[in-house]
């Protein structure tokens, strides 16, 4: 069996934490889920963007600890650009 990085450690406790953290509010677990999944095609030698992941993910969590955490908000890519068959307006 082989044995886990350093850094391969560290995300996996990290998960666990937003389990544990995400247990007892709705809808949370599926979405860490998702996140863990979506990152898991990250490829091990990009060690710099997955140290980075792994400190917004230590930022996430401590706001998910947070008692007044209710849902999860996500950001998502918006293209600026006027969609097809749509003019751009003139902002006067």
């Amino acid at each position: 069996m082989a044995r886990h990085s350093k850094l391969q450690k560290q995300v996996l406790i990290l998960y666990r934490h937003f389990l544990r953290a995400g247990r007892d509010k709705p809808g949370f677990v599926p979405r860490i889920h998702d996140e863990f999944r979506e990152n898991a095609g990250i490829k091990k030698t990009d060690v710099m963007h997955i140290e980075y992941l792994l400190r917004r993910g230590q930022r996430q969590l401590e706001q998910l600890r947070d008692a007044n955490t209710k849902q999860l908000g996500s950001f998502s890519r918006h293209d600026l650009r006027p969609r097809a068959g749509t003019a751009a307006r003139d902002p006067d």
